[in-house]
């Protein structure tokens, strides 16, 4: 199964054009002695200079820290802040100012969030958390010349056109193709249904690259419905319909919230298909109220699984569970491979070009720095959430995600 994975991710995924300036996960993520972020790597094209990393960085996050989607906001602030605090006890002539905003899921809010940090000298965002705010905040800082970094953001929208803004998370319409492709390549069922949210840009993005994909392959889709922000409540008709269909697998290109009332109202109806859905899912162990015995068996498609037994997965878990008591989930891992991707792009800089001190320069001359890096395909990034991360000029990741179970309330890896 994962050889299989492997395969459907490199060819039909990821794009294997952009493989060429990887090198392997042995070369480029080592994680002995203090490094517990990775390896850049290096290459005969880009010979080392030798220079060092100095100063201190105002490093902002923006995101829901409140409100109904806290959940994903606070366990990106948690998994920076583990890296942040890493980072300044690792490297003493380097360290990071972080300063978390709540725009609590609102791109209004979001917006005066960043004009906070705009007022604190912010010089790199590792954010925002959500779509949609993020949208909005893209915009002011593609003007601004402010480079991001989003852990969740993952939207294609949200990087098109604006070369300051590059994603840790894998695209919405690379979920879908490849939530298809695993669903095919594992013959998981023979008659597919597919709820989605037809208000969000996430749910929408990743349900029309599915549909496309499960198309031609033959994946048969007997039922699609929706739902919107405003009717995300009952879903007695979408699952009546997708029961009388006889679909034996439903797709969720949504989050957590939604998906526990489905799982909820499709146990009191007695229908029991498969049920697969993706990133946007994980949070939902952790919800309160929910009964996780009816997340039995469902499977997603993320970039983390904190049952993973490499060092790095196993170091970032356990201090996740000492510092905040719960597992860190994908957005917790996300978040804390951006400060340390942002850390070593800089390092990387300073090697190739001479020393660095990133103390009072702008927030425009740190953007160029980054750009310059994310975009040098000598330059790669091993984390908890893939090793060999490299970037498109688009500002899009290429890695690996990973497929996981849930089984007894935690997730498993396949």
């Amino acid at each position: 199964m994962k050889k299989k994975l492997v395969t459907l991710l490199t060819t039909a995924v990821l794009g294997v054009s952009m493989l060429a300036g990887c090198t392997d996960a042995t070369s480029a993520g080592s994680t002995t002695g203090g490094n517990e972020g990775g390896e850049t790597s290096q290459t005969a094209d880009q010979p080392s200079v030798g220079g060092k990393l100095s100063g201190t960085l105002n490093l902002g996050m923006i995101g829901p820290l409140t409100g109904g989607a806290a959940i994903y906001g606070n366990a990106v602030k948690n998994g920076e802040q583990i890296a942040v605090d890493e980072i300044n006890a690792i490297s003493p002539d380097f360290q990071i100012q972080y300063n978390p905003q709540d725009d609590e899921h609102d791109p209004e809010k979001s917006v005066n969030a960043y004009n906070n940090l705009k007022d604190w000298n912010v010089q790199v965002i590792a954010g925002t958390v959500t779509t949609g705010p993020c949208l909005a905040v893209s915009a002011e800082a593609n003007s601004d010349r402010v480079f991001m970094l989003t852990p969740s953001a993952s939207s294609p929208d949200v990087v098109n056109g604006k070369d300051n803004m590059f994603q840790v998370c894998f695209t919405d319409p690379n979920q879908g193709l490849a939530s298809a492709q695993y669903i095919v390549d594992n013959s998981m069922a023979t008659k597919v249904a597919i709820i989605y949210n037809n208000s969000d840009a996430y749910s929408t993005g990743i349900y029309q690259t599915f549909n496309a994909k499960a198309t031609e392959l033959g994946l048969e889709v007997v039922s699609t419905t929706t739902f919107t922000d405003d009717t995300a409540n009952d879903f007695s008709v979408q699952l009546g319909e997708a029961q009388s269909a006889g679909a034996d697998l439903l797709f969720l290109p949504i989050y957590y919230q939604p998906a526990s009332l489905i799982l909820q109202q499709a146990s009191n109806m007695g229908y029991a298909p498969k049920f697969f859905g993706v990133d946007g899912m994980d949070g939902i162990l952790t919800m309160e109220g929910f009964d996780t015995s009816l997340a039995e068996g469902v499977i997603l498609l993320t970039p983390f699984s904190a049952d993973a037994t490499d060092e790095l997965t196993k170091n970032f878990v356990g201090k996740y569970n000492a510092n905040y008591g719960e597992t860190p989930n994908q957005f917790a891992a996300d978040g804390y491979d951006c400060p340390y991707a942002i850390y070593k792009a800089l390092e990387f800089y300073a090697d190739k070009n001479g020393d660095l001190d990133v103390t009072g320069k702008s927030a425009d001359e740190i953007c160029s720095i980054l750009i310059s890096v994310f975009t040098n395909p000598n330059f790669s990034y091993d984390g908890v959430t893939g090793t060999g991360m490299v970037w498109t000029k688009e500002g899009e990741v290429n890695k690996a995600p990973k497929a996981v179970v849930i089984k007894d309330g935690v997730y498993v890896g396949l």
